[in-house]
């Protein structure tokens, strides 16, 4: 406030030394001359001192991102005119930096990271050695990307580095693009959005950072029932209406490129070890991660939350999962909720996937089965080794935050405003194969329930503890179920 008192004070002296300038102006317009000219000053010193606070926002924003127009990500880096792109760029060494970002810059990179080490009761930790008890995980470095290339065009993107401090592709490495899409903005209700799509299909795979959840692990049912995370190459629209005075809806509506669910002799990649995980298109065998048909998936939620607080919704998945000359579509329907009331919070998803034909041989495979007929002793599969068709899953959640005020006078600055304590308990129930006569489920008839204790020092970073109790589990080093336990702690932030 001094500092802006001070310029405007330099600016009307300045004025009164030009009254060539100043004779014929009103006051209003010398103020807002001096308002224009203070505030490009201040910006000025801003962007000299290094200066990263960000602007002020609205209550309403800051109380519910999720309400109103997109965030400006690079709006103070824009400038008013760009210079064209020219072909006609000469020189040799220094054509590398005719690019349009140099000089006009618009990105904004982030991230987050998070570390783990787990402690099972039995040697069920796969490493490709027979299985340990207890291990160290750097399990992802996520880099973010996202910019404003106009004020109607917005970009955004994530690059996932899973097991990192590996080297060779065959052990586990995963490098990927989680997402990268461009938005085309038309009006709050209706949006373009193009590229590499994160699916709608429930709510945590959308919002599936470390950071962001409050126990270390995936529920189940987004490992092996919505195959979290689920990617795909197309396009779409999304949007937000607001029904009634307190309510919100938002959908999302996109085409994809559709599921792979077959390897190129004919097996199927959805089976009871890894549910619908092998029928994402990062997995495909295919070249270059193409359509192995000429069908395409639609994918779509529709969330509606009446006041603040409270959201639920239903998505659903659909689309052909074999090649060319067979029609075995895999669909899945989602419906999760929010429900937040002060310090608790109660969340979950349940799931129903369908994975039609997936039992019996499709045209023109390898494996040495007749089109149509039933498959056994197929790998990742119990008992007979018949692929499974149906699936379902489901787990609930719920979370109390706190803060000891003994804590906070102990030392306010470690247990102050913005940090907090989570208390967790999750239940997860999964089946990879409904189509068991038996019940049993076979390998991916799986149950748990986790309890954890998290401490936030601020909402960006969070150290995590959790104990799960795991009455039916699966042991994948020996193909076997078994009772087991686990203890997890971890630490995870954005950057």
């Amino acid at each position: 406030m001094k500092m802006r008192s001070i310029l405007g004070a330099l600016v009307i002296v300045s004025l009164s030394v030009m009254p060539v300038w100043a004779e014929n102006l009103t006051p209003e317009e010398i103020k807002k001359m001096v308002d224009e000219a203070v505030e490009k000053r201040l910006q000025e010193r801003e962007r000299q001192e290094g200066s990263r606070e960000p602007r002020e926002r609205s209550a309403e924003q800051a109380e519910d991102p999720g309400v109103g127009p997109l965030p400006e990500v690079a709006k103070d880096l824009r400038r008013v005119q760009q210079a064209p792109l020219s072909f006609g760029s000469t020189g040799s060494g220094r054509l590398v930096y005719a690019k349009p970002f140099v000089s006009f810059p618009k990105a904004i990179v982030g991230g987050y990271m998070d570390i783990q080490w787990r402690a099972q009761r039995h040697a069920s930790i796969e490493n490709g050695y027979g299985g340990t008890t207890n291990s160290f995980d750097q399990q992802r470095f996520v880099p973010f990307i996202y910019a404003d290339i106009t004020e109607h065009v917005k970009f955004a993107s994530e690059i996932e580095f899973e097991h990192g401090i590996r080297e060779d592709s065959t052990q586990g490495i995963e490098v990927g693009i989680e997402f990268a899409f461009i938005d085309y903005l038309i009006k709050e209700p209706i949006n373009i959005r193009a590229g590499s799509l994160l699916l709608p299909v429930g709510k945590f795979n959308l919002l599936h950072d470390s950071p962001l959840n409050d126990l270390t692990d995936r529920p189940l049912v987004s490992q092996l029932i919505i195959p979290t995370t689920m990617t795909e190459t197309g396009a779409g629209f999304y949007g937000t209406f607001y029904p009634g005075r307190t309510g919100k809806l938002d959908y999302e509506l996109y085409f994809t490129t559709g599921p792979c669910s077959y390897d190129n002799n004919g097996t199927p990649r959805i089976n009871e070890q890894d549910g619908t995980r092998g029928s994402r298109q990062r997995k495909c065998p295919s070249v270059d991660g193409l359509d192995i048909n000429n069908g395409k998936a639609v994918v779509g939620r529709v969330a509606f939350s009446p006041m603040l607080g409270i959201e639920v919704a239903g998505s659903g998945y659909y689309g052909n999962g074999a090649p060319n000359g067979s029609y075995n579509p895999l669909s899945i329907f989602v419906v999760d909720w929010t429900l937040q009331r002060g310090p608790f919070e109660l969340i979950g998803e349940a799931a129903w996937a369908y994975a039609r034909g997936n039992s019996r041989a499709i045209n023109g495979n390898t494996i040495g089965f007749a089109p149509g007929s039933l498959l056994t002793a197929i790998p990742g599969n119990s008992g007979p080794g018949i692929p499974p068709q149906r699936s379902s899953g489901f787990y609930i959640q719920g979370n109390y935050h706190f803060m000891p005020a003994f804590l906070t006078k102990l030392s306010p600055k470690r247990f102050g405003e913005g940090s907090t304590f989570t208390a967790v308990i999750r239940y997860d129930r999964v089946d990879t194969n409904l189509d068991d006569s038996n019940g049993t489920g076979g390998w991916g008839n799986l149950q748990q329930i986790s309890f954890g204790l998290n401490y936030r020092p601020i909402q960006d970073t969070v150290f995590k503890m959790s104990y799960q109790y795991q009455p039916m589990a699966f042991n994948p080093n020996n193909s076997q179920r078994i009772h087991d336990g686990a203890f997890v702690i971890s630490a995870a932030t954005y950057f």
